[in-house]
């Protein structure tokens, strides 16, 4: 394609894995962190593709440090992960969360007006958005409800992109994306937290496994065929704002029984429930609707949240060596 794609935040999930999906395109790929030496870029490693994504140190808070990188490179498109991702954290780092996607989203946009051309943006916007969708399916016409300091950032950036879009004319779209995993996110997430451990105390850890609450539901999907959503809908000829998600949603107590069944265990005997866990507002329970993805994408989630389970499960006990 000889294309060439930014990418900030590479070193998280989907940074990694749309960087893999990218190469095998026949993208330039750059990547970016706050602070290069001091990152270990352990997704690009675990994926192998460490020394085909050229990586530059970029502050997305600092306008000129945005400028800079943008203008040495000369993407055809970026792709935006950077910011503060975990939603449990933003209630204990609300201003931080806040910056790093406002702010950060609003340089972008604005190095974009201002160098001009034809930069394609993707905005990584998030269900959390909606806040609890009581059961039912919700589209891209449905009302934000945030319920988190995180998704009051998200929202924020994702109504900076639609104004930036209709304002300036900038091609900016926003994949609203359900919860969607991996291997690849980090410890502190709650289905990594959850599939560890089970493979842990299968092989001998005699921990519990100290979770919140278990009633919320989730629509959970498959990071990879995410990422793929995130390239189709930034290779259309006009910008558009899509939800990406299975359409199904499960407890986290549904994923935590999956999670210890596939290893052979009753999750009742390994697991405890801590109040302190529990976040000061939560959503009660998320879903999704994907028919316009699926409709002008092409694009349908093909494993929902056991599959997800399972995939995560194999690969962790390959790690801990006793999985056949």
């Amino acid at each position: 394609m000889n294309k060439t794609a930014l990418i900030t935040g590479v070193s998280g999930q989907d940074g990694a894995l749309l960087a893999r999906l990218l190469l095998t395109k026949g993208y330039r790929v750059i990547g970016t962190s706050r602070d290069v030496q001091a990152s270990s870029f352990s997704n690009l490693l675990t994926l192998g593709i460490q020394h085909d994504v050229e990586v530059f140190s970029m502050s997305i808070t600092d306008f000129r440090s945005v400028l800079n990188i943008i203008d040495k490179t000369k993407p055809d498109e970026i792709y935006n992960f950077a910011g503060q991702s975990s939603v449990g954290l933003s209630f204990e780092e609300p201003v931080e969360t806040l910056n790093s996607h406002a702010i950060g989203t609003l340089n972008l946009l604005e190095v974009i007006r201002f160098l001009g051309g034809n930069i394609r943006l993707y905005n990584a916007g998030s269900s959390e958005c909606f806040g609890d969708t009581q059961g039912k399916k919700v589209d891209e016409h449905a009302l934000f409800h945030p319920r988190s300091p995180y998704a009051v950032a998200k929202a924020t950036a994702f109504w900076e992109s639609t104004n930036y879009r209709e304002a300036y004319g900038i091609y900016v779209c926003s994949g609203i994306l359900f919860n969607h995993e991996s291997p690849l996110r980090p410890p502190r997430f709650v289905t990594r937290k959850v599939v560890n451990a089970a493979c842990r105390i299968v092989n001998g850890s005699k921990e519990k496994l100290i979770l919140g609450d278990i009633s919320i539901k989730r629509d959970w999907g498959w990071a990879e065929e995410y990422v793929d959503a995130m390239w189709r809908m930034i290779q259309l000829d006009k910008p558009e704002d899509f939800v990406i998600a299975t359409g199904h949603s499960h407890s986290l107590e549904e994923f935590v029984a999956e999670a210890f069944s596939a290893v052979g265990l009753n999750w009742q005997n390994h697991v405890q429930i801590d109040q302190k866990l529990f976040r000061p507002s939560d959503i009660r329970e998320n879903r999704g609707d994907a028919s316009k993805a699926e409709k002008m994408l092409n694009w349908k989630a093909l494993l929902h949240m056991k599959d997800v389970v399972h995939k995560m499960v194999a690969i962790e006990m390959k790690k801990e060596g006793s999985f056949s």
